[in-house]
């Protein structure tokens, strides 16, 4: 039967218009099509009639080291998660004086039905009875928390079925009462008689308070962000409890403004077709990415030349040093004089600029993270020399590793940063080991 090589990938005819991808990553066999996306086991656990016909039965099932499932497991689609209110971005220009304001927590989302707590997806955490032991009947909106910067040890010990000790490091910071009727103050109140004065050992109410103005807001934040915290969520003052995504919750982070070299541009798809998609730009240190947000239609039409500089807007740098969700702002009209002032021409600082490489230390693994509802996942990868090694598996277990080595560095290093575009592309997330 035919197969995949590392790296591979090949079209299968489908039910659809468009034929289904089917890749071979790492030895991690995924597909296009429906029944493989939204399977809710593990990426490396899942198959579907397109694999088993490329690569037979028997090669299926000895990949996945059992049977094979006899029917499509049921969409996540079907799975109902419970009512919680989702929050949007502020833009930077709605007044928020008067709006109760508290720290964004980097935990995970939990919704306690009364019985038990939720996942945003419907999926159940699986908590010991001595940490839910004299919990309301009352639905509660919360985060299960430990620490800040502990997100991966929050996921470790929150998804795992054993109800072990580990739930005493885990508290439950609440912030809302779903099913209580009135304004949000009256909620409040309701959380603070029900949780407050330790009332109970791992709930506790999360603490908010009145914002002044636009300078209390940026005092809290940088506050918050230097203790190593994600931002602030705001509410509206007065509010109900609105099911879906509301401007009535607003999640608040830092923005910076920096610059950058244009290197090139990224033709546009869809309603940009014929246009600027996106600016391939250099930092000076090297760093390479694309922008493609903040630009007017006329913008895209005539963008930034290669070689001249543009301000953009970020929230945070990854670990990788990547700006994340850069935004463009404007062309920085000095620095273009600047460049077209200079004894090297445009053109050619700019071909300069494009091949100098960010210097890093590629041996260090970079972890990146994946969190759906359905499944927590890592993966990680480093260079030694001419071998990649990558490390897949879920959060808290010790995963699978593989090796691969190539002909020379150069192809090595070409494999490293196609991978990691790979997987930046499926939403995984760098962050710290």
């Amino acid at each position: 039967m035919p197969d995949l090589k590392d790296g591979e990938t090949t079209e299968m005819k489908g039910s659809g218009a468009k034929p289904y991808v089917l890749k071979n990553v790492g030895g991690v066999y995924s597909c296009s099509c429906p029944a493989w996306r939204n399977q809710s086991t593990a990426i490396e656990r899942r198959t579907c009639k397109h694999l088993r016909k490329l690569r037979g039965e028997a090669a299926e099932k000895e990949r996945l080291g059992g049977e094979l499932p006899a029917k499509p497991v049921k969409p996540a689609a079907e799975a109902k998660g419970p009512p919680l209110l989702l929050a949007q971005s502020w833009d930077n220009a709605m007044d928020l004086s008067g709006w109760w304001m508290s720290e964004k927590l980097d935990g995970v989302r939990a919704y306690w039905d009364g019985k038990q707590f939720l996942s945003r997806q419907g999926n159940i955490y699986h908590a010991p009875d001595w940490f839910v032991e004299g919990l309301p009947a009352t639905p509660l909106d919360g985060e299960l928390w430990i620490d800040r910067k502990k997100f991966q040890q929050t996921v470790s010990v929150v998804r795992r079925q054993d109800k072990s000790e580990h739930w005493k490091s885990v508290r439950l910071l609440v912030f809302d009462a779903p099913q209580c009727e009135g304004s949000f103050e009256s909620r409040l109140q309701f959380l603070a008689d029900t949780l407050g004065a330790d009332q109970h050992p791992y709930a506790s109410l999360h603490e908010h308070q009145c914002c002044r103005d636009v300078a209390h807001l940026q005092e809290e934040l940088a506050r918050i962000e230097h203790l190593g915290g994600e931002g602030l969520m705001l509410r509206e003052p007065g509010s109900k409890y609105e099911v879906g995504r509301s401007t009535s919750l607003l999640k608040v982070k830092s923005f910076h403004d920096t610059e950058a070299i244009v290197l090139d541009h990224r033709p546009g798809k869809g309603k940009f077709k014929g246009m600027m998609g996106a600016l391939i730009v250099q930092l000076a240190d090297g760093t390479e990415f694309s922008v493609g947000t903040g630009f007017s239609d006329a913008e895209r039409v005539t963008p930034p030349p290669p070689g001249s500089v543009i301000t953009f807007r970020y929230q945070e740098l990854s670990d990788g040093g990547v700006p994340r969700f850069p935004s463009f702002v404007r062309v920085s009209t000095l620095a273009v004089v600047e460049a077209a002032n200079a004894s090297e021409p445009v053109s050619a600082t700019a071909k300069a600029v494009k091949s100098k490489k960010k210097e890093a230390d590629t041996s260090v693994p970079r972890y990146f993270e994946f969190s759906d509802g359905k499944s927590n996942k890592f993966w990680e990868i480093a260079i030694d020399d001419t071998e990649v090694t990558v490390r897949y598996g879920r959060i808290g277990a010790n995963g699978t590793t593989k090796v691969k080595g190539f002909a020379n560095t150069d192809a090595a290093q070409k494999q490293y940063a196609k991978l990691i575009s790979e997987k930046e592309g499926k939403g995984y997330t760098e962050t710290n080991a």
